[in-house]
């Protein structure tokens, strides 16, 4: 599902839930157990977040969520993943080492939100970028609205979140969601270069770096329980469900 590799003072994590790395409980899980590692591990500075597959991540596990929105307790074992995504996606964005996402294909949903927990993105610049839960009367709850609001400006959170919209990883890069944007080609060999490159700094400077980021960063807290409200409040509209029901029956065999 997710395995793991150290080389010098890098924890590389290679997604590999086939076909697209849909998050799930399990998936979750994994990634936070790796966390703990690499938090308990002292010599490393850098966890280099990548795909074995040609998708980063399509998000939320389509077959989970055609369950969950055919039982009346499904909307809140939905709520309760969403949850389990923002704890994970907080420690990855407050760890005491730099974290980097390698997106070499789609992350849209769930996968670029966990993209965008992240302190360094690069990506491919043919890769489909997105946030697109508006287009099943939905919102992007493990932190979307949050921390692309405060990368980009509400402008461009505005365009790129109400309207559902999908980017290239050049236009990603130009709108500063990503930091960086390379041809699919040379986008494995760059990013080993950029965690080689992060990660022969001192991991307690790196933290505290971090740390004092934060602070200058800092926003109410509350947005995040206000997108799991919201999320809540949306899967029982009858519009969403309908979307949903459509969009899953034509991508659930």
């Amino acid at each position: 599902m997710i395995s793991i590799e150290q080389s010098g003072r890098v924890t590389t994590a290679t997604l590999a839930r086939a076909p697209v790395n849909a998050i799930n409980d399990e998936l979750m899980v994994r990634l936070g157990e790796i966390v703990d590692q690499v938090e308990r591990d002292e010599n490393i500075s850098v966890l280099h977040i990548r795909s074995g597959l040609k998708t980063f991540s399509a998000g939320a596990d389509l077959a989970l969520m055609q369950s969950c929105f055919a039982t009346p307790e499904g909307p809140d074992r939905m709520v309760m993943l969403v949850r389990q995504m923002q704890a994970v996606f907080a420690r990855l964005e407050s760890a005491p080492f730099v974290t980097l996402a390698e997106i070499g294909g789609a992350a849209v949903g769930g996968g670029l939100e966990l993209a965008l927990a992240c302190d360094l993105r690069i990506a491919a610049a043919e890769a489909k970028l997105g946030l697109t839960e508006a287009r099943l009367g939905l919102l992007p709850g493990a932190g979307g609205t949050q921390r692309l609001t405060r990368l980009c400006g509400r402008g461009i959170a505005n365009r790129l979140i109400l309207g559902g919209e999908l980017m290239t990883g050049a236009e990603a890069e130009r709108l500063g969601v990503v930091q960086w944007s390379i041809p699919r080609a040379q986008l494995a060999e760059r990013a080993r270069e950029l965690a080689a490159h992060y990660a022969s700094m001192p991991r307690p400077a790196l933290a505290a770096i971090k740390r004092c980021l934060a602070v200058a960063d800092a926003r109410d807290p509350r947005g995040y329980e206000e997108e799991i409200l919201g999320t809540r409040r949306l899967y029982d509209d009858a519009e969403a469900r309908r979307r949903v029901a459509e969009f899953l029956s034509k991508s659930v065999a």
